[in-house]
């Protein structure tokens, strides 16, 4: 299973960052399929990708939640234009299809686009994805959990070639609001790809405006919450757009004193699961 950064950031993208300035998307293949998980900004060079590659693109597209720094990045994706793109798009919760479809139309209407959704030529299937409902695509095992975050929100747990990746963006978690159900999902992952927009002080307003109930974590919880689930790798995630990279490093030399393979999620990084990359 091979895990690749796309885009790392939350919130609004950011410029002149070495980590990386684009928000949310990650691609997972194995087998010769591919599973994208978000639309953020990053998505646009992971289509320049594909596009290089050559047509045809079969995807399976699952989105963690519809804010808009998760699917901004749609309207750039070139491959959705061509029809010999197909596209199976999960959105979240039981509504999730026709939610899905109606907010990445909306974003391609007047005044916020010069061209509609209609205009892309791929085939679309839209879909939902429902909490503790496994989908299987090839090698594929996907399974949605619901997890804290205003207006909800879905991590997911990537199961292929015996191993486990959890993508777990946009939700306000700690150890002691860690539920049984959640850590069920989470417990023993390979690779665990965690909220930790915050600082603790940030979060509980020592510094700046407190961010306790918006739905982010801080990078000592998701260190903590790793720890917890006996996860053997934590990547930092959705970095928040006023840090800089010596801020995102600093905060993950902290989280290294709670679980020592701590890292943040880097933009253009590559995971190869069961070796090194």
């Amino acid at each position: 299973m091979d895990i690749r950064f796309y885009g790392v950031r939350g919130s609004i993208a950011v410029s002149g960052s070495r980590i990386g300035g684009n928000t949310a998307c990650v691609e997972v293949t194995s087998q010769g399929h591919r599973l994208i998980l978000d639309a953020g900004t990053g998505i646009r060079a992971l289509g320049e990708v594909m596009m290089r590659e050559g047509p045809p693109h079969k995807v399976a597209m699952f989105f963690s939640h519809l804010h808009w720094d998760h699917v901004q990045g749609f309207p750039f994706f070139t491959p959705a234009y061509l029809p010999t793109t197909e596209l199976t798009m999960y959105g979240p919760g039981a509504n999730g299809a026709q939610a899905l479809q109606s907010e990445l139309a909306a974003q391609m209407q007047p005044p916020h686009f010069p061209v509609p959704l209609s205009i892309m030529r791929s085939r679309m299937d839209f879909l939902s994805a429902i909490h503790g409902k496994t989908v299987e695509v090839g090698p594929f095992k996907v399974t949605p959990i619901d997890v804290p975050h205003p207006q909800g929100c879905l991590a997911y747990r990537v199961e292929a070639d015996g191993h486990s990746f959890i993508y777990a963006t946009d939700v306000e978690l700690c150890r002691k609001d860690l539920t049984p159900e959640v850590a069920r999902w989470f417990e023993g992952a390979d690779v665990l790809c965690l909220d930790a927009q915050y600082t603790p002080e940030e979060y509980d307003g020592r510094k700046g405006i407190p961010k306790k109930g918006w739905g982010h974590s801080t990078m000592m919880d998701a260190a903590d919450v790793a720890k917890t689930v006996g996860a053997r790798r934590l990547c930092l995630f959705h970095h928040d757009p006023a840090h800089t990279d010596e801020t995102l490093e600093d905060m993950a030399e902290q989280a290294r004193t709670l679980f020592a393979v701590c890292e943040p999620a880097r933009e253009g990084q590559r995971l190869v699961l069961g070796r090194a990359a």
